[in-house]
């Protein structure tokens, strides 16, 4: 079988990143990944995979979830990744952002580690391996608005979407494997009291007065979490609450007709997101009840739970012995538990590093490029080619 033709990998890389694919809850700034995932497409079609193309329905436009499968059977390897990136302040760049820069012994570009790169990396690493016979399949994954909503990552559970055994995620971690990650709720508070003069606090019902209640219940709720859950695996070993943005009022002289807060909730793993909003709306009702006052409470966006992938799972164990690096834990959220609930054991692994994300001059360094291929490779030939006994150990 001779080996397909595809663009050199600077190229491919080159091309990604010159897609605008930002996902923003701003309309003014959320943009469409299709251009990026048919780029995708052609490419892995070049080499004999066979593509699907799932429509996610997003709040602003249409994009799209690609799955891209090569070779037949059950089990197999997910090499899992989004297509979209945060936007970015193109002022503070020294380079263009949508065009891919080599300096320093990097590629620079909006995207090239957070993770439009992990894409061209895969292949490349797969290319050579296409005159071998596969006993399970090799399945990529390449999400719409996993920087938002993750949609498409959500689109995915929704339709049980088949899949395999085993996931990689290539996200930034610096090489490391990561088989655990806290949660994330984003919620907002409003209190709805009623205006009126401010010589006279009968004349109204002042929503500061009532938020300075809701404040304190939530700081001794986040208190009790702290004391009640623990895991001494994550930097921060207890759950976080940040209260992140408070707006009322609209002058000193009027009383307070409307109040609103934005906090962001981290649960550990075990811990559920909507226990934790059932608590808090048992709360906040009982604040309502007793200052005689509307309080309404509802998420930003959809929760993500928080992800852990045990470290007895042998592809756990297997990802270690390739970094010859422990498994650890981040702070930082993935579609890794979207990915566990199709049944898969999955970990977060990938050459950029996260303190470069979502950052100006976002960057990949050169050395990291081959050794990251050549773990690919050496997944790709476990869990897909030799014999399918490997699969379910």
């Amino acid at each position: 079988m001779s080996t397909p033709v595809l663009p050199p990998l600077r190229d491919m890389l080159a091309s990604l990143i010159a897609i605008n694919s930002i996902s923003s809850a701003s309309p003014q700034l959320d943009q469409s990944n299709q251009p990026v995932i048919h780029q995708l497409a052609t490419w892995f079609e070049l080499l004999g995979f066979k593509v699907d193309l799932m429509p996610v329905h997003t709040a602003h436009s249409k994009k799209l979830n690609l799955i891209a499968r090569y070779g037949e059977g059950h089990g197999g390897l997910v090499l899992a990744g989004h297509t979209d990136t945060v936007p970015c302040d193109e002022h503070l760049w020294q380079s263009n952002p949508f065009q891919l820069t080599e300096r320093d012994n990097a590629y620079f570009g909006l995207g090239i580690c957070d993770m439009k790169g992990f894409f061209p990396l895969i292949l490349e690493a797969v290319k050579p391996l296409l005159s071998q016979k596969f006993q399970c399949p090799l399945i990529v994954v390449a999400t719409a608005d996993e920087e938002t909503s993750m949609d498409g990552a959500r689109a995915l559970v929704e339709a049980q979407q088949k899949l395999g055994r085993f996931a990689l995620i290539g996200e930034p971690t610096n090489m490391k494997p990561i088989n655990m990650h806290k949660g994330i709720m984003m919620e907002r508070v409003v209190i709805h009291g009623s205006s009126g003069h401010s010589s006279d606090p009968s004349l109204g019902n002042n929503a500061l007065d009532a938020m300075y209640y809701v404040l304190g219940d939530l700081i001794q709720f986040r208190q009790q979490l702290a004391k009640q859950f623990n895991n001494p695996l994550f930097t921060v070993p207890s759950p976080t609450m940040n209260l992140g943005c408070i707006h009322g009022g609209d002058n000193p002289n009027r009383i307070c007709g409307s109040c609103e807060l934005a906090f962001d909730l981290r649960p550990l793993p075990g811990m559920s997101t909507e226990n934790l909003r059932e608590s808090i709306q048992k709360r906040l009702a009982l604040i309502a009840e007793q200052h005689s006052i509307d309080i309404e409470f509802n998420p930003l966006f959809p929760s993500v739970e928080a992800f852990e992938t045990p470290a007895q799972s042998p592809f756990v164990q297997f990802c270690q012995q390739l970094t010859q690096h422990e498994a650890e834990s981040v702070a930082f959220a993935t579609e890794a538990p979207f990915l566990n609930a199709l049944g898969m054991d999955t970990v977060v692994l990938g050459p950029g590093d996260i303190a470069k994300a979502h950052q100006p001059d976002e960057c990949l360094p050169l050395s990291r490029i081959n050794p990251f291929i050549k773990i690919l490779q050496r997944l790709i030939h476990h869990y897909c080619i030799t014999s399918p006994n490997v699969q379910t150990t």
